[in-house]
């Protein structure tokens, strides 16, 4: 059953990326035929890593739920409506750390390396997501009760719902927008110009960006730029995922002091 509707959602995937490189096309818009091959590289280079993060990051939750003398049934509709907030307002803070602490961002900024707006370049994820330790952010989830098997679920959903919003083929989808997270929202976060940059971190709902202050909409005099500000483009995968650290790294080594140090680390990148 596992295998069939894994199957179902990668054909799906693919039937609206088709669909979406043709309406590009035809509305001459264009497509990247050379970043999708970066991409599809990044894909493949992530399968051992995102194993290895699954095992290790389960591993934990497993213990840290065998720890707590909490526990949700996972047969209770209460879990799962109570546990999707809660996943989503620790999302939020994730993703906003994510852009915020360059230890994180290191892993998070290849996801913000296409140039152009597509669903496909919404599979542009890094290889060190369990170096960067963002997966901390929902340990005290599973520490307050929330079984790790739903957490698992509710982020997979998070995950999959947006692939649907890396797209510019959707425009704006009015009273929909006030709640949850649309390829609206979503296009802007992706820019790279300054007025747009570190907005509209929401997963599924765009709720917390609004009761934060983060919620941005994009203005008519200022047409949104893709990719990374101040870092020059490239196809090659491997740089793409080092290149951060690499760089980040190389300034602590040269800092003097600790304090320097652990700022080169930490900092707002």
């Amino acid at each position: 059953m596992e295998v069939t509707r894994s199957a179902l959602w990668l054909g799906t995937m693919l039937l609206l990326v088709l669909a979406e490189a043709g309406w590009r096309l035809a509305s001459r818009r264009g497509y990247d035929g050379g970043a999708t091959f970066t991409t599809l590289w990044l894909v493949l280079g992530n399968i051992p890593f995102a194993a290895l993060n699954a095992g290790v990051v389960g591993s934990v939750f497993m213990a840290a739920a065998r720890l707590t003398p909490l526990d949700w049934p996972v047969n209770h509709w209460g879990t799962w409506a109570v546990g999707f907030i809660a996943v989503e307002f620790a999302y939020y803070w994730f993703h906003r750390a994510s852009h915020r602490v360059r230890w994180m961002w290191a892993t998070h900024s290849v996801h913000h390396s296409a140039e152009q707006f597509t669903l496909l370049a919404s599979l542009r994820l890094g290889w060190t997501n369990l170096f960067s330790a963002g997966w901390l952010v929902y340990l005290p989830l599973v520490l307050l009760g929330l079984p790790p098997f739903v957490l698992a679920a509710l982020l997979t959903l998070n995950l999959r719902y947006q692939f649907f919003l890396h797209t510019e083929a959707v425009g704006r989808l009015g009273p929909f927008e006030w709640l949850f997270n649309t390829p609206t929202h979503h296009r802007l976060h992706h820019a790279s110009n300054h007025a747009y940059i570190d907005k509209n971190y929401g997963g599924v709902l765009i709720l917390f960006d609004r009761l934060f202050g983060t919620l941005a909409h994009e203005q008519s005099s200022e047409a949104i730029r893709y990719g990374l500000a101040h870092r020059p483009s490239t196809a090659n995968p491997v740089w793409l995922v080092c290149r951060e650290w690499a760089i980040m790294l190389a300034e602590a080594r040269r800092a003097r002091g600790l304090r320097a140090k652990v700022t080169a680390l930490v900092a707002v990148p």
